[in-house]
């Protein structure tokens, strides 16, 4: 509690107004399947009024909404799901959030189940509808400091308006992750508490799971403080505030924005039902059914009335505690004590008696203006050409010319097409846009990560040499071509070798790969909607897979298509297996749907095609093989089909 026995309360007219401290206040990422879309819509329009933030959670937003001033979510979340993550998605945000844990359900991830995927959820979300939805932990893709790097500068490139933002967990170390993500370059970190749950949370995982919020925030304060860090970050913390009071304690642990879920939910009419977890409630707030969203009746009203009622509040304890504004009370432990009676069952003593390490914010200004001076990726070498090319060309590219960019890269090169992607996609604003691919880069060499990352309609990408990790990462569009250097040893063989690493097309939505070559490990997980053919795979390929379509034509590792749930795999079963090897490459659970290919039938015609296009795409003399004896090889094709009637683009892509 304050410790008022040492305090000079003071005037609340001194106190910071009102409009200063709602800009401070978010909303908790719960997703459109988490929530109605009323409810959904409902608090990015009373946040967006008040001057605060609403997070869009992990699924997604409807693309008419993305552009939509009043009804945009300004933080966009991006999780190990990759639910509903496109450039266009991206490019709307003012501040992504990479989800690497919550405190509700640490180590978990994601979940959402069949019953909530309606109709329009599962076109958000790219999948299949009644299909239970999971965004596992992020193991799949950021496997170190250096990996979530990357992805920062990713999403940098594609959208360099927003800030980034990276969410923990409370727990115990969290403080020394922090400074590394703060050095990844993260403009904001955010510590989730283990109090609260979203719709969509199981009741074990809300009532069993997480820790409190206020030791693990204060350590990341103190620890950035010490680091010489914590002016280049802002800090963010939720986990069930519901007063001005909690406001003020999570600022004098370190917080500078706060997150309120339940109270945001209560707010717009939830009645804490407890079945949110089922989809069945009664107000309208947490289900997809049409007949329970007809009795939602909250409205835009109440819900600033809420916040503005929490600021006002915070303004009363600030003036309780002699303290002008939320900046003066970072970290300021000393205006605090324990209770009486809790010394034995709780220790505080990391909290208090610690000395506030000395920090002087950064000044205030308007919301989506903060840009901290984060370190300069270069330096580590991030090199982006996107950025000379995008202002010698800007023109050219938003009037839809063709145009070809011809160089030579190197492993530094990273995001080669990402960011003019991001510009075209802002031009745009979700307008109808040229349908194919005007701007062409001709690339020669070895590409560094995240070739092609975030790539939408209108670019592509043509390399002849080979790439590192996550080409295509989140591909929405576009053609990305890799082949090996012609007239060498690689090229006579290009099935026994690797030309792209590891976790590539991870989340993709839409466009094409072809590659002559093998891939690393990790590939198309989550992909949802674009079309690859490779000449091999390495271990847990296609994961979690709900649309799209793969074309593998050499060896696979082991685990392909595990939690998979929609879309097409072409497997080449050729010699290299021996006698049912290739049976015991696949998950089990989807292993029985294994079937061979016959000759005439539409799914031989559909293959036979797809590696025609991978022949006049790349020049692959191993495809061409293939072909040369096409009767006899297509009997050594398998055939797993999960689609149940909803199509993606790929394959009108691909007939074009």
């Amino acid at each position: 509690d304050y410790d008022t026995d040492n305090l000079t309360p003071i005037s609340i007219e001194t106190v910071e107004p009102i409009d200063a401290i709602m800009q401070r206040l978010v909303t908790g990422a719960m997703s459109m399947g988490s929530i109605s879309r009323e409810a959904h819509i409902l608090l990015a329009q009373a946040m967006n009024r008040l001057g605060g933030k609403s997070n869009s959670g992990e699924g997604g937003e409807d693309p008419q909404r993305i552009w939509d001033e009043d009804t945009s979510s300004a933080v966009k979340q991006i999780a190990s799901g990759r639910f509903g993550v496109t450039t266009d998605y991206l490019v709307g945000a003012q501040e992504i959030q990479i989800k690497v844990a919550q405190g509700a359900k640490p180590g978990e991830g994601g979940q959402l189940m069949g019953e909530k995927v309606s109709a329009e959820i599962a076109a958000l979300r790219h999948c299949e509808v009644g299909t239970t939805l999971i965004s596992p932990p992020p193991h799949h893709d950021i496997y170190s400091i250096e990996d979530l790097a990357q992805l920062i500068f990713d999403l940098k490139e594609v959208n360099a308006d927003a800030n980034i933002n990276v969410k923990l967990v409370a727990s115990h170390g969290v403080d020394i992750i922090a400074v590394g993500v703060v050095k990844a370059g993260a403009d904001l970190v955010h510590i989730a508490g283990g109090r609260g749950g979203t719709g969509a949370s199981p009741q074990t995982s809300i009532f069993h799971a997480g820790q409190e919020f206020e030791t693990a925030l204060f350590k990341t304060h103190q620890a950035l403080v010490k680091e010489g860090l914590r002016a280049r970050v802002r800090l963010v913390t939720d986990g069930s505030l519901r007063t001005g009071k909690d406001v003020v304690m999570a600022a004098l642990m370190g917080a500078e924005e706060f997150g309120f879920g339940l109270q945001a939910l209560i707010a717009e009419g939830c009645q804490l039902a407890r079945v949110c977890h089922k989809g069945t409630c009664p107000v309208g707030v947490a289900t997809q059914i049409e007949e329970l969203r007809a009795n939602f009746s909250g409205t835009v009203e109440s819900v600033i009335r809420m916040f503005e009622n929490i600021a006002r509040d915070v303004r009363e304890n600030l003036a309780l505690i002699g303290i002008a504004s939320v900046a003066e009370a970072l970290g300021r432990t000393d205006v605090i004590k324990q209770v009486k009676g809790y010394e034995r069952g709780i220790d505080c003593s990391d909290i208090l008696g610690v000395t506030a390490l000395p920090y002087q914010p950064p000044t205030h200004i308007a919301r989506y203006e903060y840009h901290y001076p984060a370190f300069e990726n270069h330096s580590a070498g991030f090199i982006s050409l996107d950025r000379d090319w995008w202002q010698q060309h800007q023109q050219q590219i938003l009037a839809g010319d063709n145009f070809t960019i011809t160089h030579q890269v190197s492993n530094q090169h990273r995001n080669i097409g990402t960011r003019i992607s991001g510009q075209i996609a802002k031009h745009f604003r979700g307008t109808a846009d040229p349908s194919t691919e005007f701007v062409t880069f001709d690339l020669t060499g070895i590409a560094g990560q995240s070739l092609g990352a975030f790539m939408r309609r209108g670019v592509r990408i043509m390399l002849e040499g080979t790439s590192n990790d996550y080409v295509g990462k989140g591909l929405s569009g576009g053609e990305i071509i890799i082949r090996p250097e012609q007239g060498t040893a690689i090229e006579q063989a290009s099935h026994n070798n690797i030309i792209i690493g590891n976790t590539c097309l991870y989340g993709a939505t839409n466009g094409q790969l072809y590659a002559a070559g093998q891939a690393g490990n990790r590939f198309a997980i989550r992909l949802s909607g674009a079309l690859a053919v490779v000449e091999g795979v390495g271990e847990n390929a296609c994961e979690y897979m709900t649309g799209g379509e793969v074309v593998i034509l050499g060896r696979v590792g082991n685990n392909v298509g595990a939690g998979m749930s929609g879309g097409q795999l072409f497997i080449y079963d050729g010699d290299a297996y021996g006698d049912d090897r290739l049976a015991s490459k696949i998950s089990k659970d989807i292993r029985n749907k294994l079937s061979n290919i016959d000759i005439g039938t539409p799914t031989e015609q559909r293959l036979k095609m797809l590696i025609e296009q991978h022949i006049a795409k790349t020049g692959s003399l191993y495809a061409q093989k293939l072909m040369q004896d096409w009767h006899d090889n297509v009997s050594k094709f398998r055939h797993i089909s999960l689609s149940t009637g909803q199509q993606t683009d790929s394959k009108e892509q691909a007939a074009a």
